[in-house]
């Protein structure tokens, strides 16, 4: 059973988003500090994994393989900067499609949960929009970070609306991480 996880938010967390969707590996661009943030999860203990809405499917903007091939790229670039990605789970979907596994319903961390044996009282899920802490709360995660990057200032005042607040937010994923592998954090 997986102790210490950390689920992250791809797009506006981990790299820079597009309002035009990040369709190839050329468009993927991270986000500064963000690859020193998963090394340092890594490095304490934390098993890392990514959650996201990938629309871009479903869409027709990306076949499966071109997602793959971003996904590699991310992982590849993350293990080389000392990181690890345990694993990444992604909805295809639109929003009128239905599903059970958009943000911010909780499929995918359920998937990621069950295919891990996730102990959901050391989770934590970081992401820039309403939809990932409302995934968070939905799932069971121990606790929510609100990023600033990306979405997250549009995003506070959202989930304002909504009555759903974050336990923390942080300036950026690595500041974020900061606060995760702190020994008090769970």
């Amino acid at each position: 059973m997986l102790k210490k996880t950390a689920f992250l938010d791809r797009d506006g967390v981990i790299n820079h988003d597009s309002p035009e969707y990040i369709k190839n590996r050329g468009e993927f661009k991270f986000i500064p500090g963000s690859l020193d943030a998963i090394r340092r999860l890594t490095l304490n203990g934390f098993s890392v994994i990514i959650i996201t809405n990938q629309s871009v499917i479903n869409r027709k903007m990306v076949t499966p393989d071109g997602l793959d091939r971003i996904h590699n790229m991310l992982k590849e670039t993350v293990e080389a900067h000392g990181g690890k990605i345990l694993d990444l789970f992604f909805c295809p979907h639109t929003e009128t499609d239905g599903c059970q596994c958009r943000k911010p319903k909780p499929g995918l961390i359920d998937m990621a949960r069950q295919a891990h044996e996730i102990d959901m009282n050391f989770s934590v899920m970081a992401g820039d929009s309403a939809k990932d802490i409302e995934c968070a709360k939905n799932a069971g995660c121990f606790k929510s970070i609100l990023v600033k990057t990306g979405a997250g200032t549009k995003s506070e005042k959202i989930l304002r609306a909504k009555n759903i607040f974050p336990d923390h937010v942080t300036a950026d994923l690595d500041e974020a991480a900061s606060l995760i592998i702190r020994p008090d954090f769970f």
